[in-house]
């Protein structure tokens, strides 16, 4: 993480954040996050992010405390942003790279982060059945509360519900090319209502094939024949192995997601 950040707008230094400032989210985990790219000093999605960030304070009123409606804005956020980037010299107005929103404790923290190194596929050999229940609500919010989906990274596992049906990844939805169309578990699978999924479901084609919302069970791996991971950060990474089975089609599969999410990203832009 980089030194420079911003509460409800204002800069800070990260050494300046007081513990008893995010007791909530800290001891609690009651507080929601999002990550996002930064290309040249601009977020990518920004209004979609804010979207979904008020969308979970509203769903958890109750337990959540918000930030002020104010600063939940995406001109504050962009203003929040330019002040982080013009106040520090390694981050710059032309910065790209990984922004992340924390809301909690009545507070919006503004973060930064380097961009990871560049990847274009990624494999998911690994099957996990024991974490995830078919209409659990809990997983369609970014929680800060974020250890099922963190003691996972890196191993290449895909989520299962009690089912078989397949739900989504540690760190991103998941895209099937299955028989006539290019499939995405639904969010009762359980899975999070993820931006770059909500961009390909509105354009609703990759390619010639249509993009549909379905479940995907066990006994449907055999007919997979691509399958691609999305994320805020990385975009649309292809997977060429899925448990076991070689997907030719992923690498082609991906590329039109990107294509796609990047004009969606210069228009909203």
């Amino acid at each position: 993480m980089m030194d420079t950040v911003a509460v409800n707008g204002e800069v800070r230094r990260l050494e300046e954040l007081r513990l008893q400032d995010f007791l909530q989210s800290f001891f609690f985990g009651a507080g929601f996050f999002e990550t996002f790219l930064v290309t040249g000093g601009m977020p990518m999605f920004l209004g979609r992010h804010l979207a979904r960030l008020r969308s979970s304070l509203e769903a958890h009123e109750g337990c959540v405390r918000a930030p002020p409606e104010d600063v939940l804005t995406v001109g504050a956020v962009r203003q929040s942003l330019q002040r982080c980037l013009e106040a520090d010299a390694s981050l710059g107005p032309s910065f790209s790279g990984v922004g992340k929103l924390v809301a909690g404790d009545g507070r919006l923290l503004l973060s930064f982060r380097a961009l990871p190194a560049p990847q274009e596929h990624t494999v998911l050999d690994e099957r996990e059945e024991h974490c995830y229940r078919r209409g659990d609500p809990t997983l369609r919010h970014k929680s800060v509360s974020y250890l099922r989906q963190y003691a996972h990274f890196g191993r290449g596992v895909v989520f299962a519900n009690e089912a078989g049906e397949l739900c989504e990844a540690p760190n991103g939805n998941l895209f099937f090319l299955l028989d006539d169309a290019v499939v995405t578990p639904p969010l009762e699978a359980p899975c999070l209502p993820g931006i770059i999924r909500s961009v390909l479901l509105e354009e609703g084609r990759l390619g010639d094939m249509p993009v549909v919302e379905r479940s995907v069970g066990r006994e449907q791996l055999e007919s997979v024949r691509g399958c691609v991971l999305t994320n805020s950060v990385s975009l649309a990474l292809a997977v060429p192995r899925l448990l076991g089975r070689e997907l030719p089609g992923s690498h082609v599969l991906a590329e039109h997601a990107r294509a796609v999410v990047r004009e969606y990203a210069r228009r909203e832009e």
